[in-house]
């Protein structure tokens, strides 16, 4: 397992809730091998290891609410206790070591989130998933060859969308980003308002100015609210990302809307695609691989404020996976 203190202690997602059905699936988490499944009681995360032989509980069944080895069949119920081994005579008592490992396990936002540690702080809260004027979306998950922290830096990034995504997000002929600044209310880290030109943000074929605001939810979560001044409609985005070991990272996003786009929820997944799809290269080969927590390292402009901020929070968590 990759040892990283903060992460191990936060929330980190695990897959789409969708995801996880009657069968179990495996999840690499930081260097971890985990199975989710799903009973009864909701969904749980255990190490997709059986202390029996070391057969991946991930390729066998849920029976019975429990999690069934494919080797040999012992069963374990949802809080990793070995309920049955079919192999001991009758009136034998079980092993008290016959147990999984389980980890702290829970469905919310459409996603399954997984905390390493054992503890459960309070996950973020994300409004628009409890607003019934927003319609949700659920998005990924894509993989990069790349460390957790320069693919959430990429998405707070306001400098590089009319340049990379020109003709989607920007424009050549507005690449100015006007100053604002990042404010901390308590936890809450989130940026002003920044106009960006874009030349056809709501499907009308008309080009203007929209307005972004980013926010840093946590070291792998954070969010952006795009809002068009003409009808003070909002879309907004939040990322988050898992990683799977020390250099690959997998994305997941929530993309919501207050307002009817006109397009299917495929086609809304298919340019949120198209658009990762452009980052990626960029985010694979950034050299340093760690983002460098000394702001001394790279030069940085105003516009990099955001970045600059997410930084400096990433050092204050202690977060190590991703940075230097």
């Amino acid at each position: 397992m990759v040892k990283d203190q903060a992460l191990m202690e936060d929330w980190i997602v695990a897959c789409r809730a969708e995801d996880v059905q009657d069968k179990p699936i495996q999840v690499m988490i930081m260097g971890e091998r985990l199975v989710i499944f799903r009973n009864s009681k909701g969904v749980h995360a255990f190490k997709d290891l059986c202390i029996h032989r070391g057969a991946a509980l991930s390729l066998g069944e849920v029976k019975n609410d429990c999690l069934v080895c494919p080797y040999h069949a012992w069963e374990y119920d949802d809080s990793g206790a070995c309920v049955s081994i079919p192999q001991l005579p009758e009136g034998r008592k079980i092993p008290k070591k016959a147990k999984a490992v389980s980890y702290s396990c829970q469905e919310k936002y459409d996603l399954v989130w997984v905390n390493l540690a054992g503890n459960e702080p309070a996950l973020f809260t994300y409004p628009p998933m409890a607003d019934e004027a927003y319609h949700n979306i659920i998005w990924g998950p894509q993989q990069v060859t790349a460390k957790p922290p320069r693919v959430v830096e990429n998405f707070l990034d306001v400098g590089h969308l009319a340049v990379v995504h020109e003709g989607y997000l920007g424009e050549k002929k507005h690449r100015e980003i006007s100053d604002y600044k990042v404010h901390r209310e308590g936890e809450r880290i989130f940026s002003d308002e920044i106009a960006i030109f874009q030349p056809d943000p709501d499907g009308s074929g008309q080009a203007k100015n929209v307005y972004y605001t980013y926010e840093i939810l946590r070291p792998l979560t954070v969010l952006f609210t795009k809002r068009d001044p003409d009808t003070n409609t909002k879309m907004t985005i939040l990322l988050t990302v898992r990683p799977i070991d020390e250099e690959k990272s997998m994305a997941y996003g929530i993309m919501s809307f207050n307002y009817e786009t006109g397009n299917s929820d495929a086609d809304t997944i298919a340019f949120q695609d198209e658009i990762f799809s452009q980052d990626k290269p960029i985010v694979e080969n950034q050299k340093p691989e760690e983002l460098p927590l000394d702001l001394q390292v790279e030069l940085s402009l105003v516009s990099d404020r955001v970045s600059i901020a997410y930084r400096q929070y990433l050092k204050e968590c202690g977060v190590v996976l991703g940075t230097s």
